[in-house]
């Protein structure tokens, strides 16, 4: 059985939740305490993570970068903040998808599903390559910089498997979704930029003169590397 863990301090959302996951075939965890979220997460190893933003202890926004500071475990954040300025938060931070307060039970169970069937399009080659500090192995699905290895969530790790098999060719935000995302694929394309905007981020310290992902304006993007950078 596939675990989810639920980081909820409301004791009756809690606890339908995970009636709900159970009746739906997983096995549930369950934590409180925002202090105690990563303690359980780690004894835990769930396939999905259903995370509140207003815990005692610890917030939602700290939980989501510890998690993401070490795994691409799915993050699906529960809250009551709807506000578009918070919902952009959490998918610039990492998230997987977001539900606004109050929710109907079901519907959260449909997208556990829908963001664990998310599974990238594109797993690159059998290759590793390097270029200069950024060493991008697709056998092991891995990503190191500097010696230290690169957590990234799936889709964002197939996201640079794609563009990397490709150094200096531009790709529209169509051409990416469709090769990364899938030709069904329902949502926005700003699920590129979203994605692109955390990859530039974990990548900040790969010196500029070796790569970089460049932006086109008004055509795509583009992984840049200066050739004698490459092995």
């Amino acid at each position: 059985m596939t675990t989810i863990l639920i980081i909820e301090d409301e004791e009756a959302i809690a606890r339908v939740l995970a009636a709900y996951l159970k009746k739906a075939g997983f096995k549930v965890e369950r934590v409180s305490d925002g202090n105690l979220a990563m303690q359980k997460f780690e004894e835990t190893r769930p396939v999905l993570v259903l995370l509140d933003i207003m815990l005692p202890g610890m917030d939602g926004w700290e939980i989501l970068q510890k998690i993401r500071n070490h795994s691409s475990c799915p993050v699906i954040m529960l809250t009551a903040l709807g506000d578009v300025d918070y919902r952009l938060n959490g998918l610039n931070s990492g998230a997987d998808d977001y539900m606004t307060k109050p929710f109907v039970p079901e519907e959260v169970v449909a997208r556990v599903n829908a963001v664990l069937r998310r599974r990238p399009v594109y797993s690159g080659s059998d290759t590793s390559k390097s270029f200069g500090t950024l060493v991008i192995d697709n056998s092991a699905q891995r990503v190191s910089l500097n010696g230290a290895e690169v957590p990234l969530t799936p889709r964002d790790l197939s996201l640079l498997l794609f563009l990397s098999e490709y150094p200096n060719q531009m790709f529209t935000r169509e051409q990416l979704i469709e090769n990364v995302w899938g030709i069904d694929y329902e949502g926005s394309d700003r699920a590129v930029d979203l994605s692109i905007k955390r990859l530039r981020q974990a990548l900040s310290h790969w010196p500029p003169e070796n790569g970089e992902i460049r932006t086109l304006r008004g055509t795509g993007y583009q992984f840049w590397i200066a050739e004698k950078t490459r092995i």
